[in-house]
C-alpha cells in the first residue's frame, strides 16, 4: 500500500472470508491502494472476533456464509462485545434471509461481491465514518420489508384467543361471543385488538382468513 500524508492516518482493515483466493486478492486491493492497510485476515466468525479483539480493525470486511462460525453470529458478538469495528459485509448473497439478520445483528453496511472495485474503496471509507453503505439490491429489499406488514413470527395466539377467533368465524358478534364466555364485551374487544395485532391484519374477516391460513383454526370450511 502507499501511504499519502495528505490524507492522514490509513484505515485498517480486517478481511473476513472463508476463501483463501478471495482473502488474497482482498488483501492484494486494499494493499495496492492508498489510504488502506489490512491487518489480517480470519477464514471464519470464530477467528474473526479474535482477531478483531487483537487488532482493533476500523473496518471489518465480513462474509456471511463460513464453515465453523457464520458471519451474523460473528457481527452479534462484535456488537455485544462494543467493538470499535465497523461491519461491512461483502458476500455473494442478498437473500432476505441473509441480508436482514446481518443489518439487525449490527453491521454497517451491506455490499456483494460484483461491487466495483472503487465502489468497495469508497464504502470501506463511508463504513470507517460511521456511515450505511448498502448496495442498490440491497436497500430495496430492506424498503420493501419496512413497508411489509409487520407480523410477529414468534407470536402465538392464547387459548382464550382462539376460542374468541373462532366464534368469529361462525359469525358470532361481541355480544353473543361475552355471553356465550361469560366475559363482558370489551374483553371481548380486548381479545379481538390482541389477535389483530398477532395475526398482522386489521379486521375480523382478515383474521379469520389468516388464521385458516396458517391452521390456527384448522381446516378452512369448504362452501
Amino acid at each position: 500500500m502507499t501511504d499519502d500524508p495528505a490524507m492522514g492516518d490509513p484505515i485498517t482493515l480486517l478481511v473476513v472470508d472463508d476463501h483463501p483466493v478471495v482473502r488474497d486478492g482482498l488483501r492484494g486491493m486494499f494493499d495496492s491502494a492508498d489510504g488502506f492497510t489490512v491487518l489480517g485476515e480470519a477464514a471464519d466468525g470464530v477467528e474473526a472476533v479474535a482477531r478483531t479483539a487483537a487488532l482493533d480493525p476500523d473496518v471489518v470486511l465480513m462474509d456471511l456464509r463460513m464453515p465453523g462460525g457464520g458471519g451474523v453470529d460473528a457481527i452479534k458478538e462484535l456488537t455485544r462485545r462494543g467493538a470499535r469495528a465497523r461491519v461491512l459485509v461483502l458476500t455473494t448473497y442478498d437473500t432476505d434471509s441473509d441480508t436482514l439478520p446481518a443489518i439487525e445483528a449490527g453491521a454497517t453496511g451491506y455490499l456483494l461481491k460484483d461491487a466495483p472495485r472503487e465502489e468497495l474503496f469508497t464504502a470501506v471509507r463511508a463504513a470507517a465514518e460511521g456511515r450505511t453503505v448498502l448496495s442498490p439490491a440491497v436497500a430495496s429489499r430492506l424498503v420493501t420489508a419496512v413497508r411489509a406488514p409487520s407480523v410477529p413470527a414468534d407470536e402465538t395466539l392464547s387459548a382464550r384467543e382462539r376460542e374468541v377467533l373462532l366464534l368469529v368465524s361462525k359469525g358470532t358478534s361481541n355480544k353473543e361471543i361475552a355471553r356465550e364466555l361469560f366475559i363482558s364485551e370489551a374483553t371481548v374487544k380486548t381479545h379481538l385488538t390482541h389477535i389483530y395485532a398477532k395475526l398482522g391484519v386489521k379486521d375480523r374477516a382478515a383474521a379469520v382468513a389468516v388464521a385458516y391460513d396458517r391452521a390456527i383454526l384448522g381446516d378452512r370450511p369448504r362452501p
